[in-house]
């Protein structure tokens, strides 16, 4: 998730196409881009608020990288210069020095195309960006940072199963992760529908598919329910109001309701979710969907918190693996962010 490149009054106002990420340079076991998997050599910096940076803070909690890799949380509220750390003390990043992460950006290269987005995962030594590549990033956090995973660790992409889990992730990403997207910044009545009807479409396709089985595939948790994961627990908080993707609410539809409880309620998802900024960014960001930036009270989230039955249909959460110890304290959400 990018900043606007004409200002957050934008959103909304002209038709929505989501940028390629420019910087697709990977950390990989053999470095062969030049940039090899090291303890403490990397930093990711990530919105709590972001789907798409959320994808990677689960994904290093549930893999124990906390310790290899420190995260760099934004504020929710990012203005038009970039996601900016004033949740930090002096207004900056502690570890990288810097006040916005579009200075990490400038340090890689000038007059990037696609704006500044998150997550993004910065070489601490040089304090330059190394990727701002999101569908790839949280792959090699699974397959390539193996040796610094915690004991126990999931494997989240497992071989056998990674012809699957890609149909199954470029289905969830075309209809549902970025067609929400689709939807709430359209500029016409006809874009509106086409992309909220396939939000639909995707989603009772996926209530018949989780009907019958725990996970998305196989039976055990992998980096397809991570992605779908970021975009449901969403929904009802804004993508039905905010992003007009109100046909129902999740919380209407018995099989998804429970399944995204099942995962909410699974170590590694839930305690990464902060409501509050969720909310505050959506709705006071994109003023021009939003003008007024007030931010609704509800949904109340009591609910998420309530049993799902989900273990009925059987499935091993970590497979041979192992739950996640809690947060470090530091990374904990703060008490208005969830249930």
């Amino acid at each position: 998730m990018g900043s606007a490149d004409d200002g957050n009054s934008s959103y909304g106002q002209k038709a929505f196409k989501r940028s390629k990420s420019h910087f697709a340079d990977r950390v990989t076991a053999d470095g062969r881009d030049g940039w090899p998997v090291e303890a403490g050599r990397y930093r990711l910096v990530v919105s709590r608020a972001c789907p798409w940076a959320s994808r990677a803070v689960i994904s290093r909690r549930l893999l124990g990288l906390e310790d290899a890799l420190s995260m760099a949380i934004a504020d929710p509220i990012q203005d038009d210069r970039s996601w900016r750390f004033t949740l930090d003390p002096d207004d900056r990043d502690p570890v990288l020095g810097i006040r916005y992460l579009s200075e990490a950006y400038d340090k890689r290269e000038s007059d990037y195309p696609g704006g500044v987005s998150v997550p993004a995962l910065v070489d601490v030594p040089s304090g330059k960006l190394v990727t701002n590549d999101y569908q790839q990033l949280t792959l090699d956090l699974a397959t390539e940072w193996t040796a610094l995973h915690r004991d126990g660790a999931p494997d989240l992409y497992p071989r056998a199963l990674r012809d699957e889990i890609d149909t199954v992730m470029a289905e969830v990403y075309e209809d549902v992760n970025n067609g929400v997207y689709r939807a709430g910044f359209a500029t016409g009545q006809e874009e509106y529908e086409e992309a909220c009807a396939g939000v639909f479409r995707r989603l009772d396709l996926l209530t018949s598919r989780l009907a019958r089985q725990r996970y998305l595939v196989g039976d055990t948790l992998t980096e397809a329910d991570i992605r779908l994961f970021t975009t449901l627990v969403r929904f009802d908080a804004v993508y039905h109001g905010h992003f007009k993707c109100n046909r129902w609410k999740l919380a209407e539809n018995e099989v998804l309701w429970a399944y995204v409880r099942d995962l909410y309620q699974t170590p590694g998802f839930g305690d990464t979710v902060d409501f509050d900024h969720i909310k505050r960014h959506y709705y006071q960001v994109h003023t021009g969907i939003n003008p007024t930036g007030i931010v609704p009270l509800g949904p109340d989230l009591a609910g998420w918190l309530t049993p799902h039955h989900r273990e009925e249909l059987g499935g091993r959460p970590f497979g041979d693996g192992t739950p996640p110890g809690p947060p470090p304290p530091q990374e904990r959400v703060p008490a208005q962010g969830r249930p």
